[in-house]
């Protein structure tokens, strides 16, 4: 990993950005699982402060995001996150779910974002600020980055804890998503309550809830 490379995110969302102040980064994580939430969050950083070694969540280890999680927790200017849960995700899709929780979470920042740029090819209509949707941008922009991580530890440990709850389906390990020993498990249990039973293959399987 580069260890500057936060500096050239930090300019690209200088660039995007302007003249505003107050700008918040929008990212998600757990669009994909067959099962467990999907967790959004906002960020508004200090870009002028030193990041290094902050990244697209994807590009670092486990160890390392849990690092910069508790950096951005300890030195964004605002930060907050909301669950959508499979309840949700089933009665509403995953998109509509999606933009909820990031609406949520843009709500419970301390500080109204002048712009909110928001990682994917699509702004949410719930979002009253003034937004802007960078694709790839948890790659591009260091304040969706920071969102990208804090989304994706506080998925991982919901599903840690989940794990404790329905142990059977080894969600610790694969975090929900269709991994070859996720369907074995579906297939030997049925879908249980965190399942997301609209999503095929979950939805094709016509199995009965445990």
């Amino acid at each position: 990993m580069n260890p500057e490379r936060w500096r050239r995110l930090a300019r690209e969302e200088s660039r995007l950005s302007g003249q505003r102040v107050v700008v918040a980064g929008v990212d998600e994580a757990g669009r994909g699982p067959l099962a467990g939430p999907v967790v959004a969050a906002a960020v508004v950083l200090d870009l002028s402060e030193d990041w290094s070694g902050l990244d697209d969540s994807k590009q670092l280890t486990p160890e390392r995001r849990d690092v910069m999680y508790a950096r951005v927790l300890k030195g964004a200017r605002a930060f907050a996150w909301a669950v959508a849960g499979p309840r949700e995700i089933d009665r509403v899709n995953i998109r509509r779910a999606t933009h909820g929780a990031m609406a949520r979470a843009v709500a419970r920042l301390r500080l109204a974002p002048e712009l909110v740029l928001v990682d994917g090819h699509e702004t949410v209509a719930a979002i009253a600020a003034e937004q802007q949707a960078v694709i790839g941008g948890d790659g591009r922009c260091l304040s969706i980055a920071a969102a990208s991580v804090l989304a994706k530890v506080v998925r991982d440990r919901i599903m840690e804890r989940l794990d404790q709850v329905w142990p059977a389906y080894g969600f610790a390990k694969h975090k929900g998503y269709g991994t070859a020993e996720h369907m074995d498990a579906i297939r030997e249990h049925g879908p249980c309550p965190l399942h997301r039973w609209t999503f095929a293959p979950v939805s094709a399987l016509e199995l009965p809830l445990v």
